[in-house]
C-alpha cells in the first residue's frame, strides 16, 4: 500500500511541476514574425537598391531579391547565414545591416 501511495504522490508531483511551465516564443521569434513584410522589404530597398537603375529588378521580398541583397552586402555564400526563405533571414539582415529610421 505504501508503494502505491508513493507512486501516486510522485506521479502527481511530476504532473504538477510539468504543467506549471509557460512556453512562450522567444523575443527574437516575436520580432521575426513582424519583419518579413512589405513595409520592411521597402525599407531595405531604400537602403540597398536591388534594381539596375532603369526600373528593373526582382520583386521585393522574393528569393531572387534576397539573393541580390546578400550580393550587394557582400555576404552571399557566407557560412552561417540563415536560409533566404526564412523569417530568420530578415531578422539577421535587419540586425546587422539595416539602419533604424
Amino acid at each position: 500500500m505504501n508503494k502505491l501511495l508513493i507512486f501516486i504522490m510522485t506521479f502527481m508531483l511530476i504532473s504538477v511541476v510539468g504543467c506549471g511551465e509557460d512556453i512562450e516564443p522567444s523575443t527574437a521569434a516575436k520580432n521575426t514574425e513582424s519583419l518579413c513584410q512589405q513595409a520592411w522589404f521597402e525599407r531595405v530597398e531604400q537602403q540597398i537598391s536591388s534594381g539596375d537603375g532603369q526600373g528593373h529588378g526582382p520583386d521585393l521580398g522574393s528569393i531572387e531579391w534576397r539573393s541580390v541583397v546578400e550580393f550587394k552586402l557582400g555576404i552571399r555564400g557566407q557560412a552561417g547565414l540563415p536560409e533566404k526563405d526564412s523569417d530568420l533571414w530578415c531578422e539577421y539582415i535587419n540586425k546587422h545591416f539595416i539602419a533604424v529610421q
